[in-house]
């Protein structure tokens, strides 16, 4: 292998000839071999906005040659375009606050620059990735602004696929609404409720979830891009530090603002905190309703058995026909994990000291990690799980029927002692509360029927026979 020999302030290395990137990229790579994955390919995209942002900008205010300006900005294109990629050799996991991830930027975008300048990669003195491709930037602002960018960018899909779960849960709330079952309380029989209003109820609790992290994502289009190094914007041109969000939102199409004080924006990662937390209420709903469906598909034959799940896949090597309910599995163990980044993410944020908080790097691993995951496990929730559930009517009406839980709707009329009487019987003897109560004279059966009319139940002052009318009607 050919090499070519650069220097940095700790002194030469041997770079590979053919690679982009450069000494403070290799020492990186050596230092910090931590996960062995790659960048995440949204960050490096969002670096190269952030540069080519900064080209436009300095070379509009006369501190960048036009030439080198369009190099840049074209080597920031081919970034974008998905090319040198595999440059970016840094962990997602290193010391430094990200000046590592920065300077691999730098060197990439700078070395690329060159070559497209009709220059030799290393050299320079033509494109320089500090005085040139870092021209009024700091890793302090471009790191944190790079890792917003990201997490909008990643946000939207995760909302696109929560939107479509959303849409699912309706659907299933409107085609299981006539289905009676039985409701439980502490893992106990209580009163009746609609397996259409149990599903309603989670997508009323996924719409929240959507509103909550719309929320947090404005959070995340405030920017201390300017403030450099301590967000006092040392060595930024004071035209600069004018244009270079707004530059940022046009070459990004996306709506960024300029922190008012670039100082709090510089020394502070509670925006990433707060959208940390609206993923983990999220993954924690999502991880409660997963919960229901395993436990209302249980069985089937020893368990409720009240719905069905569609079968994925052979769910044991020794217990021939069995079938696990493997999404709603995989969809907890993603909130599990998501829980535990979220301390991880809180705990790096509240680490930082003064100026600064040297820890984005693990924020950003873990964040986009919470994010990307999230987002598959629903879309896998959707496609393989929620829509194809269907209901056990039977089953779940000969539940309602023969549970004990309906006394409480008798309650009212026969007084609370008689009702824990008629119930405690009917645990004890197996015979329902309805012939307990018609044996007893407590009741007439017309008046019995209307009171245990389990729609009714469901929605007081509407009879079964009206809900359907109702339904149908609408």
């Amino acid at each position: 292998m050919d090499y070519r020999v650069e220097k940095d302030s700790i002194g030469k290395k041997n770079v590979p000839e053919d690679v982009y990137y450069g000494v403070q990229s290799l020492r990186a790579a050596e230092n910090f071999h931590i996960t062995g994955l790659n960048m995440h390919p949204e960050i490096i995209n969002s670096l190269a906005y952030i540069k080519k942002a900064a080209a436009i900008t300095n070379c509009e205010i006369g501190l960048l040659d036009k030439k080198v300006a369009q190099a840049i900005v074209q080597a920031c294109d081919e970034i974008l375009a998905g090319e040198l990629h595999r440059d970016f050799i840094v962990d997602p996991i290193q010391g430094g606050a990200g000046t590592s991830l920065n300077m691999n930027a730098n060197e990439v975008i700078a070395n690329r620059a060159i070559e497209l300048l009709g220059g030799q990669k290393g050299d320079y003195s033509i494109v320089n990735p500090n005085d040139h491709v870092n021209c009024g930037q700091s890793t302090n602002d471009v790191i944190p602004t790079a890792g917003k960018m990201t997490s909008l960018r990643l946000l939207k899909n995760l909302k696109k696929e929560l939107l479509r779960l959303h849409k699912a849960l309706t659907a299933k709330a409107s085609e299981f609404n006539h289905v009676i079952k039985m409701g439980r309380t502490q893992m106990q029989d209580a009163v009746p409720i609609r397996l259409g209003q149990e599903f309603h109820a989670y997508s009323v609790a996924i719409m929240r979830d959507i509103r909550r992290m719309d929320k947090a994502m404005d959070e995340m289009r405030t920017l201390n891009m300017g403030g450099t190094a301590v967000g006092t914007g040392i060595n930024a041109d004071e035209v600069y530090l004018k244009r270079i969000v707004p530059n940022l939102s046009e070459v990004s199409d996306m709506d960024f603002v300029q922190a008012f004080d670039l100082i709090d924006a510089t020394q502070n990662l509670d925006p990433f905190v707060s959208v940390s937390g609206a993923i983990k209420a999220c993954a924690v709903t999502l991880s409660k309703i997963a919960n229901d469906l395993r436990l209302m598909s249980s069985g089937p034959r020893a368990g409720f058995n009240e719905i069905n799940l569609p079968a994925k896949q052979n769910g044991s090597s020794i217990m021939p026909g069995k079938v696990n309910p493997v999404i709603p599995e995989v969809v907890n163990q993603v909130a599990f994990n998501i829980i535990g980044n979220d301390v991880t993410i809180t705990m790096a944020a509240e680490a930082g000291q003064l100026e600064l908080n040297a820890f984005e790097p693990i924020v950003f691993y873990c964040l986009f990690q919470s994010i990307d995951t999230l987002a598959y496990a629903v879309q896998t929730f959707v496609d393989n799980c929620v829509s194809g559930i269907t209901a056990n009517e039977t089953r779940c009406r000969y539940l309602v029927e023969n549970s004990v839980g309906i006394i409480t709707a008798i309650c009212p009329h026969v007084g609370y002692q008689k009702a824990a009487d008629i119930a405690k019987k009917a645990l004890q003897t197996g015979e329902s509360v309805r012939s307990l109560i018609l044996a007893e004279g407590l009741l007439a059966e017309d008046e019995l029927d209307k009171i245990l009319d389990p729609i009714h139940m469901t929605e007081p002052g509407i009879s079964g026979k009206e809900l359907l009318l109702k339904k149908t009607e609408e």
